[in-house]
């Protein structure tokens, strides 16, 4: 798109180019006044000029809009590919410069913490998640074909016992 705008604008100042050489072209003809063709062509130089600073102006608006697009998509790139043990390393660097410049804590860093053994906790967890509820499901089908039996008992007689009497 933007490329496409360039163009324009380039076209743009190429017609006027073109006018402003036809009147100094003109000036050296004698049938024309020489004073009033300089006036012609500032008027012209000046509206090219108007022409510049506008696209200009609203051209900075598209960059930048595309800038912070830019830098939005780059900023969740980098989070996505972050280790989250890097944010633990960065946090624990900033509170040894705290700690040194005689500053209170702002977070409190567990000691010798191991990313690798709180992994190994979330994939237990997980198993024991996915056993518990495999355990819910075969409870809950054991229930239903208990439930669906025919002979229920339907206000103190069997259920097969009342539909008879009908």
């Amino acid at each position: 798109m933007k490329l496409r705008l360039f163009q324009e604008l380039l076209d743009l100042n190429q017609a006027f180019e073109q006018v402003l050489r036809g009147l100094e072209r003109m000036e050296k003809l004698p049938l024309f006044h020489a004073e009033e063709l300089r006036y012609a062509r500032a008027e012209v130089e000046t509206a090219r000029l108007q022409a510049n600073r506008e696209f200009y102006a609203n051209f900075e608006e598209l960059v930048e809009k595309d800038a912070v697009w830019a830098h939005k998509f780059r900023r969740a790139y980098d989070q996505k590919l972050k280790d989250p043990f890097d944010l633990y390393l960065e946090v624990k660097e900033r509170e040894e410069a705290r700690k040194k410049k005689g500053l209170p804590p702002r977070v409190v860093l567990l000691p010798d913490w191991d990313k690798d053994e709180e992994q190994r906790f979330g994939n237990e967890r997980v198993k024991k998640r996915k056993r518990a509820a495999k355990k819910r499901r075969t409870t809950t089908t054991k229930q239903r074909r208990n439930t669906t039996n025919p002979t229920t008992i339907v206000q103190g007689r069997r259920h097969s016992d009342a539909r008879k009497e009908k």
